[in-house]
């Protein structure tokens, strides 16, 4: 990986540069260590606003920013674009596709990646949404439909089907609605608003498992009345590429967005024993129960020592934020034999947003919906972005976009497909 020789500062690789990952890597004292941060991309995601790029309210480049651009000002921080293919906790060494690299301290950021369940025809025919390239794919597959759609003189129907009734699915069902009813008859004015159908599917009984009931309810109302079929209690079976399969209904749909559930992207070289349900077995320090100089935070690692949270912190950024900075002063105490202190997650709450002044936060004591939970969501996630560049981007394409629902959709940036796997 040509990373310089580093005899008197003890080696610290990161792998990952997401929430967690970034907040170590620029947290830790480069006095002390030699830093190695490792990514398969070479920026920074701010993956809560992925569904926004889906639906033409953002570019990436509002929502990514280069990690050199973050590291430029820190010395003896090296950063590598590649990706770890396994790791050698025996020898202490990582490989990865340029080369391989000894470490003496490894921190696993590697975050999270969707979750099928093990269906195999789930995640070969439907979309899913964690990655920039895969916002884009979607945002290329609905304007696809929609351009064919006014072709067509049958009254076909097109189905937009998003599986998952988390906040991701609930934030794109409720901005493809949006799109439907405020966007399109702007740049489409012949096209038949009643060929477009918008289905929000959830397991269980209700939506945003992870906040209060009060919030469910209220954003299911908001949902329904943005005019989405909203179906609870209704696991999906299958769905092979034309039709969706679920425990209530049988969907026509070649538009079928994947957002049911994430689990740790996990490097092979770890046994089974450090692995709980796809997740790495850490204690109240981030270290790998039983290797001393191996550490993982964020969505990929689950610390069961939290009475308040038995079965781990939620795949979130917050914990992720929270677990890098803990992580990073912890070594930096190390470094000076200053006693470590365990990790103690404060959650701040929860929130989602359905549409314009339509959202919901539950805090510490009490809950707050409408428009006021609106803006809190919007000042809160313009605060997490990285880059003043990109929180003037993102501030200044809300505030026109509140005004007069402008959004660029006629731009096709994906190359052809074809338009007889989308219709039905």
């Amino acid at each position: 990986m040509n990373i310089p020789n580093s005899y008197l500062l003890k080696r610290i690789v990161i792998i990952g540069s997401g929430f967690g990952g970034l907040q170590v890597a620029t947290k830790l004292s480069n006095r002390f260590y030699q830093i190695v941060l490792i990514d398969k991309n070479n920026y920074h995601t701010f993956k809560p606003l992925l569904y926004q790029v889906a639906t033409f309210g953002l570019e990436p480049d509002s929502i990514a920013k280069s990690i050199r651009f973050l590291i430029r000002k820190r010395k003896n921080l090296f950063f590598r674009l590649a990706k770890v293919n396994f790791i050698d906790i025996n020898y202490n060494i990582i490989y990865s596709n340029i080369g391989e690299l000894e470490y003496d301290y490894l921190i696993i950021a590697t975050g999270s990646k969707t979750n099928f369940f093990g269906n195999k025809n789930i995640e070969k025919f439907s979309l899913p949404l964690k990655k920039i390239g895969e916002a884009l794919n979607l945002r290329n597959c609905i304007l696809h439909s929609i351009e064919y759609a006014l072709s067509i003189r049958k009254k076909k129907i097109i189905n937009f089907i998003i599986v998952g009734g988390g906040p991701t699915g609930v934030e794109l069902a409720g901005s493809l609605a949006e799109l439907k009813y405020y966007i399109l008859p702007k740049y489409y004015p012949e096209l038949d608003l009643n060929k477009i159908n918008i289905h929000l599917i959830q397991a269980t009984k209700k939506l945003l498992d992870g906040m209060s009931e009060s919030s469910s309810n209220i954003a299911l109302n908001y949902i329904k009345k943005m005019g989405v079929n909203v179906w609870l209690n209704n696991p999906v079976k299958n769905y092979d590429g034309k039709t969706i399969l679920t425990k209530k209904v049988k969907l026509k749909s070649y538009n079928v967005i994947w957002a049911a559930g994430v689990k740790g992207a996990i490097i092979k070289g770890l046994g089974n024993k450090y692995i709980a349900n796809n997740r790495i077995l850490v204690d109240k320090y981030h270290k790998v129960q039983g290797i001393n100089n191996l550490f993982a935070i964020g969505d990929v690692a689950v610390m069961k020592e939290d009475n308040k949270y038995p079965n781990g912190h939620p795949m979130i950024a917050l914990p992720a934020i929270q677990q890098g900075i803990n992580l990073a002063k912890n070594f930096n105490r190390f470094f000076f034999q200053k006693k470590i202190q365990p990790f103690k997650f404060k959650n701040k709450g929860y929130m989602a947003i359905i549409g314009r002044n339509k959202a919901v936060c539950d805090l510490s004591y009490f809950t707050i919906s409408g428009s006021i939970a609106w803006i809190l969501w919007m000042i809160i996630h313009l605060m997490k972005i990285q880059g003043f560049r990109n929180k003037l981007l993102t501030l200044i394409n809300w505030i026109t976009q509140y005004f007069n629902y402008n959004k660029s959709i006629s731009i096709l940036i994906r190359p052809y497909i074809n338009y007889n796997n989308i219709l039905h």
